[in-house]
């Protein structure tokens, strides 16, 4: 595999991890489908307890897959996917080029 596929995998690891979990799968389907949903609009679809989404968000958050964004006292969700998409797009790209270049050895 080439040096740089390696890297993008390395960089990737924080988001690969985040998006392993199918309860985190659940949530950013939703919020894709939704737009923007609070902790309690979240926690009315799934079978967790408020404070185990809002600890999902917390580290889906930090992962940089969601952005947060208050009106008044309610916290509201959103995808946040931009650098994610940009970085499995190279992801994709590298591989294909490491597939091309080992079959035309």
């Amino acid at each position: 595999m080439a040096e740089q596929t390696l890297e993008i995998f390395k960089a990737g690891i924080p988001i690969f991890t985040m998006l392993q979990d199918e309860k985190r799968q659940q949530i950013l389907v939703m919020l894709c489908k939704n737009g923007q949903m609070t902790v309690n609009q979240i926690t009315d679809h799934l079978s967790l307890s408020r404070p185990a989404v809002s600890h999902h968000l917390k580290l889906m958050l930090n992962a940089g897959i969601l952005a947060v964004s208050q009106t008044g006292t309610e916290r509201y969700y959103s995808v946040n996917m931009g650098e994610t998409l940009d970085l499995l797009k190279r992801l994709t790209a590298s591989l294909e080029s490491d597939i091309e270049n080992g079959a035309a050895k």
